[in-house]
């Protein structure tokens, strides 16, 4: 898994989950071990808001478990809900409902200061051992951020067309907020074997589109590479693009980014491995395996396999993935022809 992400010479494409995708003992009792790595998710700094607080209360809604987070800060309060679901939560109202709300967002910000936890990373790091690595996370970009984290996609349209001085200044602040959050990664990567830092932005062209991708996301990919570049690191920038990309090729190629995770390749999203390993030359690409094949027939699931491999298995730029949630349970099929797949080509 170091060599892939390093771009050096190694044996076969990794194998690897992330941590609490299937039952872990049960997948390498079918598997094997060493033919399943981990991906822990795991943090590279403390955040500190010591004025603002947030309490969760569980309750039902409408038959489901759901839960309602309450943020409380020195301008007000915000609530979110969420609802469980047979695969995965789904927000079911978020924290901004309106333009009024993100004055109590940037009282947020202004409170939040980060400190680097490099023994806490390192802990992760002796933990995981062997199998795998520490996923390291620094956090969203401000677009993204929002979108998932905190607004309606439909209400932030309106909110940026309706309210632009407003909205700069909420970015601003977001931005402002990352570079910190940025200065305290890097001292971890100082002192630490960080192999990469990830931002987990979950980009897809179709919600953010290219001018606000260079707007609002590349000049953050850039801001932490150059910083990286300062303390004399040549670790990755990761992000997390589990989407359709074609229309962010160019700008993907211009930003800097080594390591692609969760790329989402056909029949799933609209990136192969191939045109990923053309457009990113300097690049690494961790794949997703397309969810929707682990529905399908043992034979197409080795089939893709050896598609995925055919495509990048001697590029030692490749890692196929197990990053997106998948069907219940279909790992018990899925999984020992996709390491079937992988040991066959390598034979």
């Amino acid at each position: 898994m170091l060599a892939v992400i390093r771009g050096e010479p190694h044996d076969r494409v990794p194998f690897v989950s992330y941590r609490g995708m299937a039952p872990t003992k049960e997948v390498w009792d079918l598997v094997g071990r060493n033919n399943l790595g981990l991906l822990g998710w795991t943090g590279v700094c403390g955040c500190q808001s010591p004025n603002c607080r947030r309490e969760v209360e569980p309750f039902e809604l409408n038959g489901r478990a759901a839960r309602r987070t309450i943020l409380h800060t020195p301008e007000g309060k915000l609530s979110e809900v969420w609802v469980d679901a047979a695969v995965a939560a789904h927000v079911h109202e978020h924290f901004i409902k309106a333009p009024a709300d993100y004055k109590i967002l940037l009282a947020l910000l202004r409170d939040q200061h980060y400190t680097p936890e490099a023994q806490s990373w390192l802990a992760a790091w002796n933990e995981i051992g062997d199998d795998g690595l520490p996923h390291t996370s620094i956090g969203r970009t401000a677009y993204q951020a929002l979108w998932v984290e905190w607004v309606n996609p439909v209400d932030l349209a309106a909110h940026m067309t309706d309210e632009p001085a407003l909205m700069e200044e909420v970015f601003a602040a977001m931005n402002a907020d990352m570079a910190k959050a940025f200065a305290a990664a890097c001292e971890v990567v100082r002192q630490a074997p960080v192999p990469y830092l990830l931002l987990p932005d979950n980009i897809t062209a179709p919600m953010i589109g290219e001018s606000n991708f260079r707007k609002y996301c590349m000049p953050m990919y850039l801001k932490l590479r150059e910083m990286l570049d300062e303390i004399g690191s040549d670790i990755p920038v990761a992000v997390h693009t589990d989407g359709d990309l074609r229309p962010l090729w160019k700008a993907f190629a211009e930003s800097r980014v080594g390591w692609f995770d969760s790329l989402s390749p056909p029949p799933d999203n609209d990136t192969s491995v191939a045109d990923a390993l053309r457009e990113w030359p300097g690049a690494g690409v961790g794949i997703n395996f397309p969810s929707s094949v682990h529905l399908k027939s043992e034979r197409e699931i080795y089939e893709t396999t050896m598609e995925i491999l055919a495509q990048g298995g001697r590029s030692n730029r490749l890692q196929i993935q197990i990053s997106e949630d998948m069907p219940p349970n279909a790992w018990k099929k899925s999984f020992p022809q996709i390491v079937r797949g992988i040991n066959d080509f390598y034979a």
